[in-house]
């Protein structure tokens, strides 16, 4: 049940049988030379819906804005500031909890939002343990991709998946937007890679085209339909698992 294209009678009585709810997380950012701009939001996105679409959970609309300020030199990239993400977090959470929402399972596709995300997790988290009487949220984000996803990308992109602008997120992206399939010339074929990279300046010195590790050239809407199958399977397994505690 997507939220967004819900009515509130029918939220309500979503709120009858489940408490838990699927909040898809990305970022708008670059994303290499075929890469889209929203490739991180996009695929938490689809694969959020897929879920939703199996086995009927509820689906909030997705966070498209992330922490994404070392991406910021490289034009269409947006950020949000660690505070402001941790603030927005917090309030959608607080806001579908003040209506019986308990279980907080967020589907995240950008790996700079994990240390914003986990701390506004733990703020609600403290809210409860410092004494609110109000009852006890659940909140938990995982990446868009699992067990079996891996195994696909490790045949399909040995060695060359990469760290960002990676071929299986470029290639999932493609099959959810195919009217939106981009082709372009990248050199090194192989991306670089470095330990350790800092504001958007230093980003786009270390990495001129944007890409970190990845051969996304090998990305195709046939591989992210293989990924997209995948991951929908893995995010039900993990997001029934997380209703149970």
């Amino acid at each position: 049940m997507q939220l967004a294209l819900s009515t509130w009678q029918e939220a309500e009585d979503y709120l009858r049988h489940s408490v838990g709810i699927i909040v898809p997380i990305g970022s708008v950012e670059q994303h290499g030379p075929n890469g889209l701009i929203g490739t991180d939001h996009l695929c938490a996105e689809v694969v959020a819906k897929g879920v939703g679409d199996a086995i009927g959970c509820a689906v909030a609309p997705t966070l498209a804005y992330g922490m994404s300020q070392h991406h910021l030199g490289f034009a269409g990239s947006v950020t949000l500031r660690p505070s402001t993400l941790m603030l927005v977090v917090h309030d959608v959470v607080r806001s579908l909890a003040v209506h019986g929402f308990r279980r907080f399972f967020f589907i995240n596709g950008h790996g700079g939002n994990v240390a914003t995300v986990t701390a506004a997790f733990d703020e609600i988290h403290a809210e409860v343990s410092l004494g609110s009487p109000e009852p006890a949220l659940r909140c938990r984000m995982t990446f868009w991709s699992g067990p079996r996803c891996k195994t696909i990308s490790d045949d399909l992109y040995p060695g060359v998946n990469g760290n960002h602008a990676t071929a299986s997120e470029v290639s999932l992206a493609q099959y959810y937007q195919p009217a939106h399939v981009k082709h372009a010339q990248m050199s090194p074929k192989v991306a670089p890679t470095a330990p350790q990279f800092f504001e958007g300046a230093d980003y786009r010195r270390r990495f001129p085209d944007g890409r970190i590790g990845s051969d996304p050239s090998l990305s195709s809407p046939e591989h992210g339909k293989r990924l997209y199958d995948a991951a929908v399977l893995d995010m039900i397994d993990a997001y029934t698992t997380f209703l149970e505690y």
